[in-house]
């Protein structure tokens, strides 16, 4: 009896066993894909934003990820305006961010990382650089955990994350599909590997067309020239200003301040104050600051450009108008000539 107890028991421990090991695999085989759409968009490694997840989710299966579907732990922050539930981590019932999708939350950690100041130094590394990436993010303060870097890198060599560095999204289903060859006879994984042979798999974009009395023809073309422009402002990505590495986006085509802030999880206010804007429109090749610009340029002086503003000075170096208004001795609402030479670091010297 005892010895049929013991065996039992062996069985029961084994398969707990192999369930932990599967589920990390696992994990990765479903979400490697948006691992690599983020580091097309964004410049964060694959390898790193997948040991992150795996790390924070316990393979996916932490509270946070199951109910919340946050795989990173992101917690509300003042400017978040979506849903939200309780959950101790560093102390009891603290607030964190919940999503509709897995793939939400991987974006949201992608714009976490790249719109706040602490971690601009991580862009400037080798993105094929996970061990510089690791250490980077502990050094920046995303983890309190002095193992931090050490466990990422862990997690990346064991599981050969760092090859989905070296890949696309049209290509990322096959490198999955090389590391667990097994797969092949999984019919869930091989429905997502089909359509991927074709094109690059795209979210799809739900448009409003406004009714007007036409034909189907005219009607279809102005669907795609909707559908075009929306697609193309939901791949807008997020750039590093030479003036300390602020963070910055080009509007792609005509949109509101609304889409940008719903797009990017800031508040439309700060978007106006930041980028001291007084209309909410938002024009083709418009540039827009998406954190507080900075007192003072990266360069010494810049001779105006034809039918150029202050605004647009202002923000093509990444200067507050009010401070650049002040080094140049001009009162606020006074516009430059073409030629004229605008002082960025230091104030105008006097006559």
């Amino acid at each position: 009896m005892k010895r049929l107890f013991l065996l039992v028991s062996l069985l029961v421990l084994s398969k707990f066993s192999a369930q932990t090991w599967a589920t990390e695999d696992q994990y990765i085989q479903r979400f490697a894909q948006y691992a690599v759409e983020e580091m097309e968009k964004y410049k964060i490694p694959a390898s790193i934003t997948l040991a992150q997840g795996l790390l924070e989710t316990g393979g996916g299966q932490s509270r946070l990820a199951q109910e919340g579907k946050n795989h990173f732990g992101i917690k509300c922050k003042e400017d978040w305006t979506g849903k939200t539930m309780k959950h101790t981590d560093d102390a009891p019932n603290e607030c964190f961010r919940v999503y509709d999708d897995p793939r939400q939350s991987y974006e949201d950690h992608s714009i976490f990382l790249s719109t706040r100041k602490y971690y601009t130094n991580l862009f400037n590394l080798d993105m094929k650089d996970y061990r510089a990436w690791a250490y980077g993010l502990k050094k920046a303060g995303y983890a309190t955990n002095p193992r931090y870097a050490s466990i990422l890198i862990g997690k990346i060599e064991r599981y050969k994350l760092y090859e989905y560095d070296n890949t696309n999204s049209s290509e990322v289903l096959y490198a999955v599909l090389r590391m667990y060859p097994e797969l092949k006879d999984d019919i869930s994984f091989m429905a997502r590997l089909e359509p991927s042979r074709a094109t690059p798999k795209r979210e799809p974009v739900t448009v409003t067309v406004p009714y007007k009395q036409t034909t189907f023809a005219q009607q279809q073309k102005r669907v795609e020239r909707i559908k075009s422009k929306a697609e193309i402002l939901n791949s807008i990505l997020i750039l590093s200003h030479p003036n300390e590495g602020l963070k910055y986006i080009v509007i792609p085509e005509d949109t509101t301040v609304k889409f940008i802030a719903n797009k990017f999880k800031v508040s439309e206010s700060r978007l106006m104050k930041w980028n001291e804007l007084d209309s909410d429109v938002l024009k083709k090749n418009e540039i827009v600051f998406l954190e507080s610009k900075n007192s003072a340029g990266n360069t010494a002086t810049y001779k105006v450009a034809s039918g150029e503003d202050m605004h647009d000075i202002a923000q093509k170096f990444g200067v507050k108008l009010n401070k650049l208004y002040a080094k140049n001795r001009m009162d606020e609402g006074q516009q430059p000539s073409a030629g004229q030479l605008i002082y960025l670091i230091d104030k105008k010297p006097r006559n």
